[in-house]
């Protein structure tokens, strides 16, 4: 059974940083993509970032120059490093990967149980 948990959210103030990780476990043969989503209260989830198993990333818009993914390939594990936090960054932010699980052909969706992050003006 494959799971990932979430690490480092929190309350911050405006201008300041917090670090999220995410750790895979479970039987994985392989992941692809890694990365963050995030939801507001009111509004749907968001792509934030994600990190290719080869090191190619993308970011949102709203989140450039200010964020940035990594990973540990090792340690199937995924960081997202976030500078300059605003009060629009509030959100749960939830940790996404594409695993193929030991013993199965294709790739699945997985999804971690969510980390509040909370920026305050």
């Amino acid at each position: 059974q494959v799971q990932l948990v979430e690490s480092g959210g929190g309350l911050v103030q405006a201008g300041g940083s917090l670090r999220l990780s995410c750790a895979a476990s479970g039987s994985i043969f392989s992941i692809k993509t890694m990365g963050w989503y995030r939801q507001a209260p009111g509004k749907q989830r968001e792509l934030v970032a994600t990190l290719t198993s080869g090191g190619s990333p993308y970011y949102a818009d709203s989140v450039k120059g200010r964020f940035t993914v990594s990973r540990d390939n090792a340690k199937n594990t995924v960081y997202l490093q976030m500078n300059s936090l605003r009060p629009e960054d509030t959100a749960v932010y939830y940790c996404h990967a594409d695993i193929r699980p030991t013993g199965l052909t294709f790739s699945y969706e997985f999804w971690g149980q969510g980390t509040q992050v909370t920026v305050s003006s």
